[in-house]
C-alpha cells in the first residue's frame, strides 16, 4: 500500500498538509480550519482497515478527504470501497476535488449529509473511522456498534488531543461488554473498539 502511493495522490495529500499547517499557524476559524489527521495516522489507519474483516467501510467526518486517501490505499489493497460523510458544504467541495485530483472516485462514495440519518440503512459495517464535531461522538457510537460484523473496528480520532471533553465516552466504551477497545498514542490519540 504504502510503498506504490500514486504521485497525485502524494502531491493532494502534501497540498492539504500543507494548509492544515497554515491554518493551524495563523489560528483559522474553528469550523473552517481542515483539522485532518497526521500522516502517521493515516498509516495507523490503513493497516487497520485493510485488515478488517468483510463487511462495509464507512468514514464519518470527510473534511477535505486527507483521510480518505488513506483508506483508499487499503481499498485498493483489498478490493473495498468506502462510504464517507460530511457536513459542510465548503469541505464536501474541497473533499469532491480531492476525490477527483487523487483519481479515487471508483472506490470512495461521499455523501453531503450527517451520518446519523443515514445509519438506519446501513449493515454489516466492518470498519468505520469516526473524525467529527466530538458531540456527536456517543450518538455515532450508539447507531453504529449494533451494525457492526464481529471483528469488526470503530476508530475514533482524538482520544488524547480532546481527552477532557471524551473522557466519559471513553470511559463507556471501555466498560461496554459488546466491544474490546483501548486508546493508542498515535497522532492526537486514536480510540481503537473491535466489536466483539
Amino acid at each position: 500500500m504504502f510503498h506504490t502511493i500514486p504521485q497525485a495522490m502524494q502531491d493532494r495529500m502534501r497540498y492539504l498538509e500543507e494548509i492544515d499547517t497554515r491554518d493551524r499557524q495563523d489560528g483559522t476559524a474553528h469550523l473552517k480550519r481542515l483539522r485532518q489527521i497526521p500522516a502517521e495516522t493515516g498509516r495507523f489507519l490503513a493497516l487497520w482497515a485493510a485488515s478488517a474483516p468483510d463487511g462495509r467501510w464507512l468514514e464519518i467526518g470527510t473534511s477535505a478527504g486527507y483521510s480518505t486517501m488513506w483508506l483508499s490505499l487499503a481499498c485498493r489493497a483489498v478490493g473495498q470501497t468506502i462510504e464517507t460523510f460530511e457536513v459542510l458544504s465548503e469541505k464536501v467541495a474541497l473533499a469532491q476535488e480531492t476525490f477527483a485530483r487523487a483519481s479515487i472516485e471508483d472506490v470512495v462514495s461521499l455523501v453531503h449529509g450527517d451520518a446519523r440519518g443515514h445509519l438506519a440503512s446501513v449493515e454489516d459495517v466492518a470498519f468505520c473511522f469516526l473524525d467529527a464535531e466530538k458531540d456527536v461522538y456517543e450518538d455515532c457510537y450508539d447507531l453504529l456498534v449494533p451494525l457492526m460484523v464481529s471483528g469488526g473496528i470503530l476508530i475514533c480520532d482524538n482520544a488524547t488531543s480532546h481527552e477532557e471533553a471524551l473522557r466519559p465516552f471513553i470511559e463507556r466504551v471501555l466498560a461496554d461488554e459488546r466491544v474490546d477497545a483501548t486508546v493508542m498514542p498515535v497522532g492526537k490519540g486514536e480510540l481503537v473498539i473491535r466489536r466483539i
